[in-house]
């Protein structure tokens, strides 16, 4: 069902809405890798006591970090260049995404599931597989031999934890001010940084992924990197957006954040309904 959103105090996004609750179009998903969800008692978001006193620019931003890391999971909407979709993102403890594809003229869907993906779940897909809707890619084997997350380049772009890192790396993040989103009250904060200093805050990720997110991050060679976020009254991210301009192109990213840490969970598809793809790279999202 979609969901429109509005920003006031002069902020004007372009937003998507949206949720998936699970794959549609295609053969259904049957059973198969356990679902990513975290377990009943693990909480939203950390009680008031538990979130840092200080409550500076930096220090809320700090405190963001805790709360999304405690959510685990959310469903998300999304406009990376070109490409839009819906669907869930699990980023703790286990990397998972689902999504279907909301850019005009296809209706492609993709499940990542740690170092499997699924990409197809429509009928183009059907007709070019006989007749199976899904294609099932491995992640490629690293240098240490562990095989890597298929489309870990979108899954860092999407990542609100990613984004929190580059944002407390920056020594002066700037609270624009309280706006609304929906009904909702909401603090703006903005950080400038470059796609440089972005993926080198990811110290959590390979040499590979950082690289990865430094060359989606900076189309047409942009050099300054402006990232804005919404936070709601518990410090968590409900909506990110990034911008910035190249001489031979520009960024502009938006992702929104509903849904935290609920009862969300994803299937991988039949293997009677999957045709094998190969390996597939970290490579970032095309725009």
């Amino acid at each position: 069902m979609a969901v429109r959103r509005r920003m006031t105090a002069g902020v004007a996004v372009v937003l998507l809405a949206g949720a998936l609750a699970g794959c549609t179009g295609g053969a259904a998903p049957a059973a198969g890798p356990a679902t990513p969800s975290a377990p009943s008692s693990v909480g939203a978001s950390p009680t008031d006591a538990a979130k840092p006193t200080d409550r500076s620019p930096h220090g809320v931003l700090l405190s963001a970090q805790i709360a999304m890391q405690t959510a685990r999971r959310a469903k998300i909407a999304y406009r990376l260049g070109q490409d839009s979709a819906t669907g869930l993102l699990f980023w703790q403890p286990k990397t998972a995404l689902q999504i279907k594809r909301s850019t005009p003229g296809t209706s492609e869907q993709l499940i990542v599931m740690d170092t499997t993906a699924y990409q197809g779940g429509d009928e183009a897909t059907a007709a070019r597989l006989s007749g199976r809707h899904w294609e099932k890619f491995s992640g490629a084997a690293g240098p240490d031999g562990h095989r890597e997350v298929p489309y870990a380049g979108l899954f860092d772009q999407l990542n609100p934890v990613v984004a929190l890192a580059a944002a407390t790396a920056v020594s002066d993040p700037v609270l624009v001010g309280e706006e609304k989103i929906d009904d909702s009250t909401v603090q703006h904060y903005r950080v400038t940084t470059t796609a440089a200093q972005y993926a080198a805050a990811q110290t959590q990720l390979s040499a590979a992924r950082r690289q990865g997110l430094e060359s989606a991050l900076a189309p047409g060679g942009a050099t300054s990197l402006t990232l804005d976020l919404w936070l709601n009254d518990k410090d968590q991210v409900v909506q990110l957006r990034r911008t910035g301009a190249g001489p031979d192109g520009s960024a502009d990213d938006t992702v929104l954040y509903s849904d935290f840490g609920g009862a969300l969970s994803l299937q991988a598809p039949a293997e009677t309904d999957t045709a094998d793809g190969g390996t597939r790279s970290i490579a970032p999202t095309a725009r």
